[in-house]
This record gives structure tokens, sequence and C-alpha cells, in this order.
């Protein structure tokens, strides 16, 4: 078994709470790093770690808060919008380690010098949001937030704020929009990158739940310990939240590319493999957005670059696994009815194509489509990403709309022939 990080207490009893967090070194990291070490310091650590954020997109934080612009106000935002389809490894880490992100996130505000910090957290997750705003509380009673934190001349305010459960909120300048009490619309990127123009039009730091969840332990033990576990690009452990037709679903924190798919599935101490009889026909590796693998990319170790070379992605850490007897045409179809209710409708290919894609995809699952319906769905998807690869080209202002395409595309050329019953016998050969 791997090292844990994030989830090293989630087994604890009573793990949320202020007493526990303490009896296991909570708050120790950040006395550290106030006391012991300079912003530039604790940047450096973060660098050395090699850690990608843990949001989606997978890009170097360190090299994300080095980007920060200069200025006398700055923030720090925590997406905890989690709204992925399957994805539900930070709706565990609020839960039941609250006091870690709370800390993570003020060790990142004394790093990147922000003098207000705020969690924003999906609103369905009503247990997490008490827990979270508990921990807050504790926190505050304690001396870790507000003036002169732990007599270091350091002071930050903290505040968590629920969404409204819009899907859109998890990228990250509509989550801004949000906080700013607007409606969730993506800002259009330049000159909108939050470094440089943010919350408030201040340069702001936005950063997922199980990234800010890892800082802790990277202060604790250094940087290089922590890009020690893994190879590559992707370095120490990641949280998979395995879904789908496995025996045993659930988060599952292991040292990058030191499992592959296969063992994640098959292994008894994860997914405990499939029903009797039955076999893998597909795996969506990175949530729903993420193109899908066929059985013959199992032996793919779990790493950033190794997926991104099969053509997929790790994205949101949400591992779908699809076996033969679930029907591709109705998985496809309910992803993209889901894209087409949570667009936010700003930009016309996502808006207006998403629904074409749904229309069309649900007249060929009701066993109403045509052949030709086939080449219709293709040419609706290559207008929202042209050339239908990936990562996709960008023709709207977020990624939402080029995402849409990818389950439809991965369906079609895996398994064409399910189309074509769908068609020919007017009905879908699974049972529903």
């Amino acid at each position: 078994m791997s090292t844990k990080i994030v989830t090293a207490r989630v087994d604890i009893p009573n793990s949320h709470t202020l007493s526990v967090y303490l009896e296991h070194g909570g708050y120790q990291s950040l006395r550290k790093a106030l006391l012991e070490m300079t912003p530039e310091q604790v940047q450096e650590e973060v660098t050395a770690s090699g850690m990608l954020g843990r949001g989606g997109a997978g890009f170097e934080t360190g090299r994300k808060w080095s980007m920060l612009k200069q200025d006398l106000v700055r923030y720090l935002v925590v997406n905890g919008d989690e709204s992925e389809p399957s994805t539900f490894k930070d709706h565990l880490l609020v839960e039941n380690d609250p006091h870690q992100l709370v800390e993570g996130t003020l060790i990142t505000a004394y790093a990147i010098g922000a003098s207000r910090a705020f969690i924003y957290l999906r609103g369905e997750f009503a247990l997490g949001l008490e827990r979270v705003q508990s921990a807050i509380n504790e926190a505050y009673a304690y001396g870790a937030i507000g003036r002169n934190i732990f007599g270091s001349g350091f002071s930050v305010d903290l505040v968590l704020q629920p969404g409204a459960g819009a899907y859109i909120c998890g990228e990250e300048t509509a989550l801004i929009e949000s906080l700013e009490g607007k409606r969730g619309f993506p800002r259009i990127k330049p000159p909108y990158f939050p470094a440089v123009i943010g919350l408030y039009g201040a340069p702001t730091i936005v950063n997922n739940v199980e990234t800010m969840s890892n800082v802790p332990w990277i202060v604790k033990n250094g940087g290089q310990a922590f890009a020690a576990m893994g190879k590559g690009r992707s370095t120490g452990t990641r949280l998979f939240a395995l879904s789908g037709d496995v025996m045993r679903p659930g988060n599952y924190e292991l040292e990058m590319t030191s499992k592959t798919f296969r063992e994640l599935i098959y292994d008894p101490d994860f997914g405990g493999g499939l029903k009797e009889g039955r076999s893998v026909k597909a795996v969506i590796p990175g949530g729903v957005s993420a193109p899908w693998i066929g059985p013959d990319n199992l032996d793919l170790p779990l790493g950033q670059d190794e997926v991104a070379q099969a053509g997929s992605m790790l994205g949101s850490g949400s591992i779908i696994v699809l076996d033969d007897h679930t029907c591709a045409v109705r998985a496809a179809w309910r992803i993209t009815r889901f894209f087409n209710r949570e667009s936010c409708g700003q930009c016309t290919p996502c808006r207006e194509g998403s629904g074409w894609i749904e229309k069309i995809m649900h007249r060929i699952e009701l066993g109403s489509g045509t052949e030709s319906d086939l080449d219709l769905v293709l040419d609706a998807c290559d207008n929202i990403a042209p050339g239908l690869t990936w990562p996709p080209q960008q023709t709207t202002i977020c990624v939402l709309g080029p995402s849409i395409p990818s389950s439809v595309v991965s369906a079609i050329k895996m398994f064409r022939d399910e189309f074509m019953v769908h068609i020919k016998e007017e009905g879908c050969p699974f049972v529903h």
C-alpha cells in the first residue's frame, strides 16, 4: 500500500474535529510555515514537489502560484464545487478532514500573500458545509485564523461560501463571478486570467480542495519527499473516485503511476473486479468530459502523461467502468444530456450544439434514428470541437463546450455496431 497523505485520518472516529486533528499533528505545518519559513520558501517546497493541480486541468501548482501578479491586495479561492458526475473525492475530504483543508488553505494564503481566502463549496454538500464551517470556527478559536496567527505577524480571514449547484461554477472564472454575486458565466481569458485579474479585480489564485489538502504534508515533509513518489510529471499520491460496474466503488488514494487501471479495477483491495461473467467494455478515465479508453488500455499506469498519450486525461480523478452489459449509446446520451442541461448558455456552440447532439442521441437511443444521424451528430460535434481531436480545439469561452463531443465520438468510434443495432432493430439490445 502506498503512503496516505490526504486520507491518512479519514477512518479515525471524529476525524473532522479539532481535537482529533491536533492529536495527529494538526496545524504543526502551519506553525512551521509561519514561524520557520518565508513565503518564498513555502512556494519553493511546493514547486519542488511537482504537484499538479488535482481539480482537472493538471497545471503545476507552484508555477501557478508564481504567476500571481504583484499587488497590494491578493485573494485565494479554494474550488470545492466538484460538479463532475461520478466525482466524489473532494466530498470525502471536506466531510472527514476539513481541518486539513483549512490548514492547507492558510499555508497557501501565507505563501502567496493573500489577506483573505474563500472556500467555495458545492451547496448540495450539506454535511460538508456544516463541518467545514465548524472547522473554520474552531480554527478561529484556536488562533489559527485571524490576526497575528501564532504570533507570526501574519493575518488572514477565511470565508466559506456555498454554491447553488451549477456545474459551470467549477470553472474558475465562473466561480469567481458567482463569488462576486453574479451569474456564473466564465470570463474571457485573456485578459481575465485570475492570477492577474481575479476576484473583485484583484490577483487571485484558484486551487482545488485536494490540492490544498496536500500542502500541509508537503510543508512538513518537504517537496522532494512528495516528488519522490510517482514518476515523471505525476508526483505524489492522487485520490481516485472509482465508480460504475465494479464490486467496490469508492475513493482510493494511490501513489501516482504505481498502479494500472487493471489493478485499480480488479484488485480485491480496490475495485474488487466486476460481476461474475462480465468484462470491461470501456473506461472513462477522468470524469465524463474525458474520451473513453478500451480494454486494451487497462494496463496503462495511473499517470498524467501516460493517459494523455492514450488520447484521454486523468481529469477530475473520476474513473467510471462500463461493463459489457452497458449500452454505450445510452451512456453517451446521458452524458450529453447532462452537459446540455448544465451549459451556462453564454456561447452559441455550447448552448445550441449540446441541445442538437442530445436530441439526435436520444432519437437513436429510442430506436427512432437513421443511419444518416451518425453523420449528422458527428458533424454537430465537429462544429463544437473542430477536428474532433483531443485535447479539443477551443470554440467557446470555457472548455465545457468542446468537451461535450468526447463521449459521443468515443461511443461511435468504439461501438458503432451498437448504434447500428439501435437504428436497424429500432431499439436498444440491452435491458433498461
